[in-house]
């Protein structure tokens, strides 16, 4: 196996980095659709991503594994895609997620503040190890996750907060 550098295979390298990036991009979106339960966008993601991946992987076995300068590329391409479709993934922030909230004293203020931001909160008395506590149940959309979150470290830095992903909402209070 020779690295070769010349033009074309650098272009070829390049052209398969970028399918790869695109390609795995994509496969983590659509991953994200199937969790969801979303058919359609899974179904579009999964159509082009394979069409992607069939021409990216074309490329690299049309030499066969003798260019090892486009076999970087495939890998780095790869790698580089799932990072690019997490970052994406979290930039779109689709879908709601719950939090409960735990505060050892101070859970009805935190939850009427919450309230007045326009947030649906449950609350719970609870016993802990120490006495009583507040939870605090909630579901927002992943894009208010970090307001919430400021809210709470403001007016109640010793809460602890914990999330987990919502699949399906059929009903309810749903504010933000």
């Amino acid at each position: 196996m020779e690295l070769i550098l010349t033009t074309e295979a650098l272009l070829g390298a390049l052209t398969i980095f970028g399918l790869r990036l695109a390609d795995m991009s994509l496969d983590t979106l659509r991953v994200l659709f199937v969790m969801k339960g979303k058919k359609t966008p899974a179904w579009i993601f999964g159509f082009f991503q394979s069409s992607i991946f069939i021409i990216a992987i074309t490329s690299v076995l049309s030499e066969g594994v003798n260019n090892p300068i486009k076999l970087i590329g495939y890998a780095a391409g790869f790698a580089t895609g799932n990072v690019l479709g997490m970052v994406i993934e979290e930039k779109l922030a689709i879908g709601h997620i719950h939090l409960t909230i735990t505060s050892p004293r101070l859970g009805v203020l935190l939850a009427e503040e919450l309230r007045n931001t326009g947030f649906a909160v449950t609350e719970i008395s609870a016993r802990g190890r120490d006495g009583m506590v507040s939870i605090l149940s909630m579901s927002v959309l992943r894009r208010n996750v970090q307001t919430v979150e400021d809210i709470v470290h403001k007016h109640d830095p010793e809460s602890f907060v914990y999330s987990e992903e919502v699949r399906t909402i059929h009903r309810g209070f749903w504010s933000s």
